[in-house]
């Protein structure tokens, strides 16, 4: 009976140390159980990083790992791209994905990758609109009246961007490509060199992030003639959008999350949720329409059409102003 007993407590010694070794590895195998990598093709201060920031400071507390935003600058966010693309599938390193991705995808020659096919989608997270600005020295008041004057002056006007390959740039392409008017484009290292040579009448035109002219509308010191979005924006609602004028424009400044092709799907779904759990947060309401943005939360397969869509907008606007870099 003796050895019967203990051969029984052996037995039950053995289940609980079975049990205890399993614990621990059950917990190495729920995500996140490790820093998670959010990588921003874009120096630290500007837009994307502010907004990467703001979800990374939500998500850290919420699923309980660091999420830490690295940037890694150069050819307009697709060396960023590519390093997350070439990055294991696990969720763990994701990427910032904005205007720059699809535009990037046709602008730039011989890509290792492609956006749409060598990602996972994982999320939405909002939408910022640009807008149309003038000097108060043009004789333009509407979109209509700046289309005119732009047809009785061909070649003479000129729209400034923030770079080449920018949504500020594509956006004044777009509306070139759709009101054929002979008007030049101005590329500055960012937006900051514009504002001078525009509130001077050096440059007539800009179609700038909204952020970035507001005051200066509010000011008096420059004219809204429109917001670039399909609809008008709660900010300015008494500006019409591009579209009242030109049927079918619309250029919105997207932002969403996606990673390597091949993330599991159950690790999706936990990225997915807590990025639309932040969207719901009314302090992260806030702090997006501070920055004149509305949240966007989507299915991973929304934001997927999303960019897929985009990518194929923007190429045909690249093509038809015959864009290109190496």
């Amino acid at each position: 009976m003796r050895a019967i007993r203990l051969a029984i407590l052996f037995a039950i010694l053995a289940l609980s140390f079975s049990c205890g070794a399993a614990a621990p590895a059950f917990a190495q195998d729920k995500f996140p159980s490790r820093p998670i990598k959010f990588v921003v093709g874009f120096l630290a201060g500007g837009p994307n990083d502010i907004v990467a920031r703001i979800f990374c400071d939500w998500l850290t507390p919420h699923l309980g790992q660091p999420c830490v935003v690295e940037n890694r600058t150069g050819q307009g966010g697709m060396i960023a791209a590519q390093s997350v693309i070439s990055s294991p599938p696990d969720g763990y390193t994701i990427m910032f994905v904005a205007p720059n991705n699809a535009i990037g995808q046709t602008l730039y020659k011989n890509l290792p990758f492609n956006h749409v096919r060598d990602t996972t989608p994982i999320a939405g997270t909002m939408n910022l609109t640009n807008i149309m600005v003038v000097p108060p020295s043009l004789p333009a008041k509407t979109v209509a009246e700046f289309i005119a004057h732009a047809k009785a002056n061909p070649g003479k006007l000129s729209f400034a961007s923030s770079g080449n390959g920018t949504s500020v740039h594509m956006s004044g392409e777009l509306f070139k490509m759709m009101t054929q008017l002979d008007i030049v484009h101005v590329p500055y290292r960012g937006s900051a060199g514009i504002y001078p040579d525009l509130l001077t009448g050096k440059v007539d035109v800009l179609f700038d992030n909204l952020p970035g002219s507001i005051q200066f509308v509010k000011e008096g010191k420059l004219r809204a003639l429109a917001v670039t979005t399909a609809k008008r924006s709660d900010a300015l609602p008494d500006v019409q959008t591009v579209a009242e004028t030109v049927p079918g424009y619309e250029a919105s400044v997207f932002y969403g999350v996606a990673g390597p092709k091949g993330i599991p799907p159950e690790v999706v779904e936990v990225l997915n949720k807590a990025f639309n759990a932040a969207l719901a947060d009314p302090k992260i309401k806030q702090r997006i329409a501070q920055l004149g943005a509305v949240p966007t939360p989507m299915t991973p397969a929304e934001f997927g059409k999303l960019l897929a869509d985009e990518t194929e907008k923007w190429a045909k606007v690249v093509k038809a102003a015959n864009l290109s870099i190496e």
